[in-house]
């Protein structure tokens, strides 16, 4: 019985000598690696389009302004004919504010601000207040140096109609929202590889789902009705995919790369209009079905770990319902 007693303790203690040699081994293993793969040679500001899955550490916050400037070739109408002499120009400011609430749980706001010029037409009055968008992220995992799992994170935006978007009188360019309550739904990952130069490349992809609500108009709005209209618009939801390269050149210098697909479903107008003719006249108008594929090149600069400068260009051909557009864009990445 007694020798018993010592073959158990015997073997207990051998278990928790062989377990307590795996862990250091592991921990060990673990520790090579992430000194064979530091995560610190490259400084990064992201992409020009595509949102991160990490998530700022409790009592942290990121911001990251953008300015940029959409230029328009061609207009479509309702009809879904182009125009290729039409031409516009919408100068926004856009800033993300995100703060870590927990090590997984992040919130923030995107505040927008718009001034557009149009041929043909007046600009706007002046520069006005966009949309405003909330957003709650969770995030799911987190990437570890020679391990095939991502930092994957689950995100709920919410645009709230705060921008101006109908009863535009003689001014339809000061038109800046939708007037809709938009939610985005997303899913973000992001991962790291190391190349055989040692420099590392970061990818990321991002895939989103918008669904937004009813919306009353009046008057000359952004869903391109005349002073006489009275009835409502319902923007098609849409489907959206980023997927992104970062490469760092050096620490401070990265290229990157945004490749982008935008399938918007058909937007109904339907109300009447009291200046079309004699009575009130029904209006029913659509936009169809459109699809937006874009490339987004960018140069990354950071001469800190925490903050750099990024300047890139997105490039989106005419396609079906689909305006040609160039944006340049400028933006400054701060975390603290």
């Amino acid at each position: 019985m007694y020798s018993r007693i010592l073959l158990r303790k015997a073997l207990t203690t051998i278990l928790l000598l062989l377990a307590t040699m795996a862990g250091r081994a592991h921990e060990a293993q673990a520790s090579d690696c992430e000194m064979r793969h530091p995560m610190g040679d490259a400084w990064w500001t992201g992409p020009m389009l595509a949102n991160t899955a990490a998530s700022a550490p409790r009592g942290h916050f990121l911001i990251e302004p953008y300015l940029f400037d959409v230029s328009t070739q061609g207009n479509f109408d309702h009809h879904g004919t182009r125009h290729s002499t039409a031409h516009a120009n919408s100068y926004w400011s856009l800033t993300y504010m995100v703060f870590g609430l927990t090590d997984k749980w992040n919130v923030g706001l995107i505040p927008t601000f718009n001034y557009n010029t149009a041929s043909g037409g007046p600009s706007s009055a002046g520069l006005g207040v966009g949309d405003l968008t909330l957003q709650v992220q969770r995030r799911l995992t987190q990437f570890v140096p020679c391990r095939w799992v991502p930092t994957i994170s689950a995100a709920v935006q919410e645009t709230l109609p705060t921008g101006r978007y109908d009863r535009l009188g003689n001014r339809p360019a000061d038109g800046m929202g939708a007037g809709a309550y938009t939610t985005n739904l997303e899913f973000l990952s992001q991962m790291y590889f190391w190349m055989p130069n040692r420099r590392i490349v970061r990818m990321r992809l991002n895939v989103t789902d918008v669904i937004s609500s009813n919306v009353h108009v009046d008057g000359v709005s952004v869903y391109g009705t005349g002073a006489g209209f009275n009835g409502h618009a319902k923007p098609g939801s849409s489907f959206f995919v980023d997927a992104a390269w970062e490469y760092s050149v050096t620490r401070s210098w990265v290229l990157a790369l945004d490749a982008t697909f935008r399938n918007t479903r058909n937007t109904r107008v339907t109300g009447y209009d009291s200046e079309s003719g004699p009575g009130m006249m029904p209006v029913a108008m659509d936009s169809g079905v459109s699809d937006a594929y874009g490339l987004a090149p960018a140069i990354e600069y950071s001469w800190k770990p925490n903050i750099g400068v990024l300047v890139g260009v997105r490039l989106i051909p005419a396609g079906r319902n689909t305006n040609e557009t160039i944006t340049p864009a400028v933006a400054i990445n701060f975390v603290r």
